[in-house]
């Protein structure tokens, strides 16, 4: 039997790089008789760096592929990412109510004999008005005040709180670039002209402009939007899913610090609008800025005029970058000798951040699964589609539940997510089943879930939903025991915040560290 001996990721971008890195890691390319991993990527192609989130599976993926942290943080413009904030998607500003809720990374507080919280939170044992991730996180306060999840002198990826991080898309692609291959990845820089299938309908080779035919056992499509290989070539149709997700359009905007000593969010902010959502990244020199919207309520001109009224002055002389996307995914990521992962296999709205997280996936699937013999190619990629598409079809629940349970009347778009018809069947008979009882993990399936069951808890009250659980009252009788906790957990948020300390002196004090280790500057203060 043939066995693999290559593997060429075409593309190269943050996708690409994370991808190559991930598996010649893994399979130790650098090594004589290894697996060779390559990479071609074309220098005609400009990379966008708008700001990118991220989600906490990323810190266990530079972990594992040993970046240091402190390269990341410095030389990817990065910061720390402890959740998302959520304005005004229950209700319009203006209303009465609350007008944001907050979904952090750290789980719920459970000390070992504890009750568990959340169905006395739900029994009105918390503090009245306190949603949620206040309640059973000490991350809602320390995100409210500003401090970043960890102290310098906590090791790389590793901290007090659960996070993720923002960064520069276009510099992190830099900074991945430069370790893949000293992971022993093969760097082309070329153009690819042509793909040649063999009399089975797999991709035989790549004819490049620069350095004629490129060959390989696997190909691995990271192409992007452009999806040049599993689609073009490979012709694997794409299933759209704009009839859950609506919003496929963005404008972005790069947005300066008035100040250098500015601080940095730690948290992304997703507002709602009128016919979508802004998001808003904070990085150590300016925010990555955009607004997500839907062509069927909106279009380019009104979408920029919104993104400005929001930012206000601050929006001033910026220029606005247009993006055109569809929510959606190919069954058939894998199709014959072509893999395609990230843009290339599949998108998400960028709502909870799932775009690096599903190329992190695919990657991890990939890697894994990876056959030694070039006959059992088949029997992996069966395997590795049914993985991801039901990954996929989580998500979408996932995503989906954030605008259906919206209070919001004020424009077509928020009336229409609310219709029944756009909901998938999935989670209209979760959502019935939540409302006479709270979200337990017994309804996940973990190996498919991108998501952990506190974080639809967390969302999903958040959202404002309703479980009655006063019918089943007395199967709860530890009543004072959860409020001690409840009382217990603000105590310790604020020492906590004595502890860690604010967001941007944290990231400046971790560059330095970097900085002083690789030699690059003198440690000051």
């Amino acid at each position: 039997m043939a066995r693999m001996q290559s593997i060429l990721v075409v593309g190269g971008g943050a996708a690409g790089w994370l991808v190559a890195c991930y598996l010649a890691k893994h399979l130790n390319a650098a090594a004589p008789g290894s697996i060779r991993v390559e990479l071609v990527e074309s220098p005609g192609i400009g990379l966008l760096g708008v700001g990118e989130a991220t989600f906490p599976s990323i810190r266990g993926t530079m972990s594992a592929i040993g970046l240091d942290e402190g390269k990341l943080l410095t030389d990817a413009n990065a910061t720390f990412k402890q959740g998302i904030r959520y304005d005004h998607w229950v209700r319009p500003p203006g209303s009465e109510g609350p007008s944001s809720f907050f979904h952090p990374f750290s789980l719920p507080s459970q000390r070992p004999g504890n009750p568990e919280l959340l169905p006395y939170w739900l029994l009105g044992g918390a503090p009245q008005g306190m949603q949620l991730a206040e309640a059973v996180s000490m991350q809602y306060r320390l995100v409210a005040q500003g401090h970043g999840p960890k102290r310098v002198s906590d090791p790389d990826y590793q901290g007090p709180m659960n996070y993720a991080y923002h960064f520069d898309a276009a510099r992190v692609a830099v900074v991945l670039a430069e370790h893949g291959q000293k992971l022993g990845v093969k760097r082309h820089e070329a153009t690819v002209e042509q793909v040649k299938l063999d009399e089975r309908g797999n991709i035989a080779s790549l004819v490049t402009q620069e350095l004629g035919e490129l060959k390989a056992d696997l190909y691995v499509d990271c192409t992007g939007l452009r999806s040049r290989l599993i689609s073009t070539a490979m012709k694997s149709p794409f299933r759209s899913r704009t009839d859950v997700l609506f919003v496929d359009r963005a404008v972005a905007m790069q947005v300066p610090y008035p100040r250098p000593d500015t601080p940095i969010a730690c948290c992304t902010i997703a507002t709602a609008q009128e016919s979508g959502w802004t998001w808003d990244i904070g990085l150590q020199q300016r925010r990555g800025v955009g607004y997500v919207y839907s062509s069927r309520h909106s279009d380019a001109t009104r979408a920029e005029e919104v993104i400005r009224r929001h930012l206000g002055s601050a929006a001033d002389g910026l220029e606005a970058l247009h993006i055109k996307f569809e929510t959606g995914y190919r069954p058939e990521h894998w199709r014959g000798n072509c893999v395609g992962i990230g843009l290339a296999g599949g998108f998400v709205e960028p709502l909870e951040s799932t775009g690096i997280a599903l190329v992190e996936l695919g990657t991890y699937l990939l890697t894994h699964l990876l056959p030694t013999e070039l006959d059992d190619m088949d029997r992996a990629a069966k395997h590795f589609n049914a993985m991801i598409c039901a990954r996929y079809e989580r998500v979408l629940d996932f995503i989906k539940m954030h605008y259906c349970l919206t209070q919001r009347t004020d424009t077509k778009f928020w009336i229409d997510n609310t219709d029944a018809a756009s909901i998938p069947q999935t989670l209209r008979e979760r959502l019935a089943a939540w409302r006479h009882r709270p979200p337990h993990r017994l309804d996940f399936v973990t190996d498919l879930e991108m998501f952990m069951p506190s974080s639809w808890q967390y969302v999903l009250y958040g959202m404002e939903f309703r479980t009655d659980l006063q019918p089943m009252r007395s199967s709860y009788p530890r009543m004072e025991e959860a409020q001690r906790e409840f009382a217990a957990i603000q105590q310790v948020s604020a020492r906590a915040m004595n502890d860690l300390p604010k967001h941007r002196e944290l990231v400046e004090q971790m560059c330095r560290a970097y900085q002083h280790r690789s030699g690059a500057v003198p440690l000051a203060g």
